[in-house]
């Protein structure tokens, strides 16, 4: 049972570590609880599907422009000022939710106008706070770091979810903005006792030629290009998260709503208190192979039985199968990539792991427009897996990737050492 524990070597070595967690987890809350208000916010206005897949739409093209300029500025700037002053802006655009929702009859395109806000200043602020975690914790502990971090946000994702329901089911979308807002604030303050983490003295300012050197640098590696690909399929092709409400109507269980967004997050969670064997494992290519086919398999069978808690249940294998991939993908990129590109490909797995769910959520809702609810998800699903299994044949080197003998992983353990 002590091997399947979390390892904590991370939080005891890094004070860093234990303050991101702790603010981390904060801001995880709240955003949560917008993140469930907001689309039942558009439903509740429109009725429409479609409307509220759009929101993925808007919220596209802030992420990639600023995904990847953030990734720039990441490699430029002071880390920590970046992450203060995003999380203060994020702060402000709940507030601005808050009095939309206050409004006698609220206003249906400053939602857009937010959601696209939003997504712009999450994705400046990933890059930093991404790119900080290699600077902060040991090399050897980098996957301890991920599952304590996913273990983070897990919780954060059950208790937001959960609880938002309830709170917009009798308290109103105006409540649990307020609660947003409240996590903001606590979180910006946390933000201020951070290090700080300048860039290096010969780093150049943001430009166009950095991007896509840090993108030449990505394209230049299979291993990367593999945990890119497969995650933006599965998120692109399995991603139904915005056309649960539509799911629970049809299954006649309006109660269910935030069971089903929490649901992934309980398998996640029950993965990552047994993550303990995860530190022991160095091939983690494998970790991103399978837990995206396991991801893809139970969103299929999700959209397949009628039964609400079978249903659950395989939202929860389906959190778990995502949770492993993530653990992949963060210990590889933490271990491979060069501290003065850090920044850049962070931008670059912003978008890997964020572009993927906006696309998917457009997909999600035209199809139900479409072809039905049930049948949007179970077909994305089956998609998924195809689309794992081609990309696997086609970048064999992610398959094969060990930590301990890579040539990338290796030269920045050194590297890490002599620094």
């Amino acid at each position: 049972m002590r091997a399947l524990l979390p390892d904590l070597a991370p939080w005891r070595s890094s004070p860093d570590f234990r303050l991101l967690w702790v603010q981390g987890l904060i801001t995880y809350f709240g955003s949560f609880m917008a993140l469930i208000a907001l689309p039942l916010q558009i439903k509740d206005l429109t009725g429409s599907p479609l409307a509220v897949g759009a929101m993925g739409a808007v919220e596209l093209v802030p992420l990639v422009v600023f995904g990847l300029y953030g990734g720039a500025l990441a490699d430029s700037v002071d880390r920590r000022r970046v992450i203060l002053l995003t999380e203060a802006g994020l702060g402000v655009l709940a507030a601005i939710l808050l009095v939309n929702a206050l409004l006698p009859e609220p206003l249906l395109w400053p939602l857009y106008v937010v959601a696209g806000g939003v997504s712009a200043l999450a994705g400046l602020q990933r890059p930093a706070l991404d790119s900080l975690m290699a600077r902060i914790v040991p090399h050897a502990q980098q996957t301890a770091a991920a599952a304590l971090n996913s273990l983070r946000w897990q919780i954060g994702a059950i208790a937001g979810p959960a609880l938002a329901g309830l709170v917009v089911a009798y308290a109103g979308h105006g409540t649990a903005y307020a609660v947003t807002v409240c996590t903001f604030a606590v979180s910006a303050v946390l933000c201020l006792r951070l290090s700080p983490a300048p860039p290096a003295k010969e780093a150049a300012k943001p430009s166009l030629r950095g991007i896509v050197e840090g993108a030449r640098y990505a394209w230049s590696r299979p291993v990367l290009l593999g945990t890119y690909a497969i995650d933006l399929a599965a998120m692109f092709f399995a991603f139904p998260n915005t056309i649960f409400p539509f799911l629970a109507d049809e299954l006649d269980a309006e109660w269910s709503l935030g069971l089903m967004y929490a649901a992934g997050s309980v398998g996640s969670l029950v993965l990552g208190l047994t993550s303990g064997w995860t530190s022991r494992v160095r091939r983690h290519g494998l970790f991103v192979v399978f837990g995206a086919a396991a991801w893809g398999l139970a969103i299929a069978a999700a959209g397949w039985f009628s039964s609400v808690w079978v249903v659950l249940v395989c939202l929860a294998v389906a959190g778990a199968g995502d949770m492993l991939s993530g653990l992949g993908r963060s210990t590889i990129w933490n271990q491979t990539i060069p501290e003065e590109l850090r920044g850049r490909l962070a931008g670059i797995e912003v978008l890997s792991y964020s572009v993927g769910p906006q696309l998917g959520q457009v997909r999600a809702g035209a199809m139900a427009g479409w072809t039905g609810t049930r049948s949007a998800i179970w077909t994305g699903g089956v998609a998924c897996v195809a689309s794992v299994v081609l990309l696997t044949a086609a970048l064999p080197k992610l398959v094969r990737y060990d930590s301990e003998t890579d040539e990338d992983a290796v030269r920045r353990r050194e590297a890490r050492v002599e620094g």
